[in-house]
């Protein structure tokens, strides 16, 4: 989400007018969950992906004209069992995609988009609000409205259905796609904003060298730990956001780790992977995951029940860690631990809908 959100907010800065189409309210085996973005330049180039196939193909048909005529579309799309094979799907599936014209010289569209990117780079939160009339036209402006419930943008209405469409939206365990809100005779597009996690990754390895990079490119931000300098150090891990030398596993630096923060513990060794689990342990971490064999890890489990640690505690902990795909090299090892962690965050960010 990050990276096409950096795009628009770049593309605005320099008056650049686009084309954004988001899938919407979609079920079945649509090709990109509710929330992808794909947009298209004044120049004809494409940004992002709706999935590919006859649907992204008549999406930039759509895209096009909306670019000329500057007025938004609500696209539905079927796809059958044929197109689905065609984009190596099971099944077809069904839903909808938004196409907004975004004026570039429209200093509103600026400021919302900049900051929607001051919400992603931080650990803020925000929903960004498309107004449906009877779900057949959306209005021509978005807002946004930030987590102290400050609106940006143009807003008409009655202010007390900010607070409606914030209570609703936060309901549900980590509601993180768009999702179509009914308010009375109206539909709304609201676009939960927040970031996509940060992956904390204690130990510098092999393993780690591989895991950050994959785990960077799917969105996740990337902080590296580690007490060797040797190790810990931006040409060992050019791609990360973040590069902690330690002075000792046993004495962590404050780290506000909440409940977007995914912990993988890949130290050099059983004494330090223990050291940090017990830490890990007493943070509120989504997702907690350890390297080894189940005889080391119901070891270490062992030692840590005698320092006041139990079951709860430990049915928290993925280990071992990554899914079942037979890894054995660093490099298969680090797409087994990436993929688990975007099955976890995926499984985070369901949201259950509901209407008023």
């Amino acid at each position: 989400m990050k990276k096409i959100f950096r795009e628009m907010a770049d593309l605005l800065l320099n008056g650049e007018s686009f084309v954004v189409a988001t899938v919407f309210d979609q079920s079945g085996s649509a090709p990109r969950r509710s929330g992808a973005k794909m947009l298209l330049r004044e120049d004809g180039k494409i940004r992002g992906t709706i999935g590919g196939g006859r649907l992204e193909a008549d999406a930039i048909q759509v895209a096009r004209q909306v670019l000329l005529s500057k007025q938004p579309v609500i696209w539905p799309f079927e796809l059958t069992g044929k197109d689905a094979s065609s984009m190596d799907m099971i099944c077809g599936g069904h839903g909808q995609v938004l196409l907004e014209f975004i004026d570039g010289k429209d200093e509103i569209n600026r400021i919302i988009y900049e900051e929607a990117m001051v919400i992603l780079e931080t650990k803020g939160k925000g929903w960004l609000i498309t107004s449906l009339c009877d779900g057949q036209e959306p209005d021509a402006q978005q807002y946004l409205i930030k987590r102290d419930g400050a609106v940006v943008g143009r807003f008409e209405g009655d202010i007390k259905l900010l607070s409606k469409l914030i209570l609703v939206s936060s309901s549900g365990p980590a509601c993180t796609s768009i999702h179509s809100e009914e308010l009375g005779n109206r539909k709304y597009l609201v676009e939960p904003l927040r970031n996509s996690g940060t992956v904390y990754i204690f130990g510098a390895g092999h393993v780690s060298q591989n895991i950050a990079p994959l785990s960077e490119m799917v969105g996740f931000k990337t902080v590296v730990l580690d007490d060797r300098s040797e190790y810990a150090n931006s040409e060992r891990f050019p791609a990360s956001s973040e590069i902690t030398l330690l002075e000792s596993f046993d004495r962590l630096p404050e780290l506000a780790i909440d409940e977007d923060g995914y912990i993988v513990i890949v130290t050099r060794g059983h004494l330090h992977d223990k050291t940090i689990l017990a830490q890990a342990l007493k943070t509120k971490a989504g997702y907690i995951g350890m390297i080894g064999s189940r005889r080391k890890r119901e070891k270490i489990f062992e030692m840590l029940a005698g320092d006041g640690f139990g079951k709860q505690d430990f049915d928290r902990v993925y280990s071992p860690i990554g899914t079942d795909i037979g890894a054995e090299t660093p490099e298969e090892l680090a797409v087994s631990i990436v993929g688990e962690l975007i099955k976890v965050r995926a499984e985070k960010e369901k949201c259950v809908q509901k209407k008023i």
